[in-house]
């Protein structure tokens, strides 16, 4: 497979994309692109009335992902790798799992007119991780708007995104188990995945960290 030059990183509310991408650009000298889902004034609605508060949450978050990747930035000499830290298709995860049929079927048909706009990753890292341990990450870094979440919707959603990775074949993807791995405590964590980034897999891969 040729060289990844637009790189996105996706996985549960938790799991360390943002981190991770973080890390990745300065080790590959990459530019960054993160997404703010804080500027999201539905956000903390959500979590406290979800029903009431959903479809107004999807609305804004696919109209500013869209906005965002549709004015990514140009490939340059100093900057040949973008490192993105979602894909286009985590809103269509969270609007599955959070809104009514009727607010589905809308949200869909919105969706699917938008989506044909979006470049598409060279390289898509799934990160996965278990229950407790996504759990365990959220109660560490203390967001104010988070402590609603209950660890009920955080299962649900982490098997929403496992069900959707596993069917995925949009683009090459590259699957990571983060329950006993860190790639901010360890270095060595993250100097055993940069290969597998510099030199992406085809099709769906599944990465076997060293054992310390």
């Amino acid at each position: 497979m040729k060289k990844a030059n637009y790189l996105a990183i996706e996985g549960v509310i938790g799991v360390g994309k943002t981190s991770l991408a973080k890390l990745l650009a300065e080790k590959l000298d990459g530019n960054l692109v993160l997404e703010n889902s804080e500027n999201n004034p539905y956000l903390e609605d959500f979590y406290r009335d979800p029903k009431r508060y959903a479809f107004q949450l999807q609305i804004f978050f696919l109209l500013n992902r869209y906005r965002q990747l549709t004015n990514l930035p140009q490939q340059d000499l100093f900057h040949p790798l973008l490192i993105v830290d979602y894909i286009f298709a985590k809103d269509r995860i969270f609007a599955y799992l959070n809104l009514e049929q009727r607010d589905w079927i809308l949200y869909q048909r919105m969706s699917t007119m938008l989506e044909k706009d979006i470049p598409k990753p060279d390289l898509v890292i799934y990160l996965q991780s278990n229950t407790e341990r996504l759990l365990a990450n959220i109660r560490k870094r203390n967001r104010d708007y988070e402590k609603a979440i209950s660890p009920e919707y955080i299962k649900a959603l982490n098997e929403t995104y496992n069900t959707y990775f596993f069917r995925y074949n949009e683009t090459p993807l590259l699957v990571i188990n983060t329950s006993e791995i860190d790639f901010v405590e360890h270095s060595e964590d993250l100097e055993d995945l940069i290969p597998w980034i510099e030199n992406p897999p085809a099709g769906v891969k599944y990465y076997v960290p060293k054992k310390r």
